[in-house]
């Protein structure tokens, strides 16, 4: 296997794990994990069948989480990445590719430097622009906290 490759999957996951830790603490939302990893295994026993491999297909694609607001009213799918080098061209080939099959769907970028938060449809309009994770969501002080978290992990 690929060095690069499992270093990539383990910064992915400790991304996710810090997004939904961060989320959770915030006490606004219940946090569902949708990713292919967490449906997948269930409906595999039945992937000889031609439909269910287009259904496995869709899901692959599938945004990592689930955020249902504490009074139920709203839900917000969010498509989660790690990246070390913040380009503006990758930020958009990302959110065009989400919002084709899964909108309206947020995405949700961590780097070393700060949490960005923005809508796929607002960062298309935008060219790939990315706003910076609000206070509305997560408080700073909570952001902060996460954030000397990930960089323990990914140096």
């Amino acid at each position: 296997m690929n060095i690069d490759f499992s270093r990539n999957l383990i910064k992915g996951k400790i991304t996710e794990v810090i997004f939904e830790e961060m989320f959770r603490s915030s006490e606004k939302f219940t946090i569902i994990p949708l990713g292919y990893e967490h449906t997948t295994p269930i409906l595999a026993q039945y992937q000889h069948h031609v439909h269910i491999q287009k259904v496995l297909e869709n899901i692959r694609h599938a945004p990592d989480f689930a955020l249902v607001s504490q009074n139920k009213e709203n839900v917000y799918l969010v498509e989660v990445k790690y990246r070390s080098r913040f380009d503006k061209q990758d930020i958009l080939e990302i959110a065009n590719k989400i919002h084709t099959t899964w909108n309206p769907c947020y995405l949700f970028i961590a780097s070393r430097d700060n949490f960005y938060f923005s809508p796929c449809s607002s960062i298309i309009d935008k060219g790939g622009e990315i706003e910076e994770l609000r206070e509305s969501w997560i408080k700073k002080d909570t952001q902060q906290k996460y954030s000397s978290l990930l960089k323990e992990f990914i140096k």
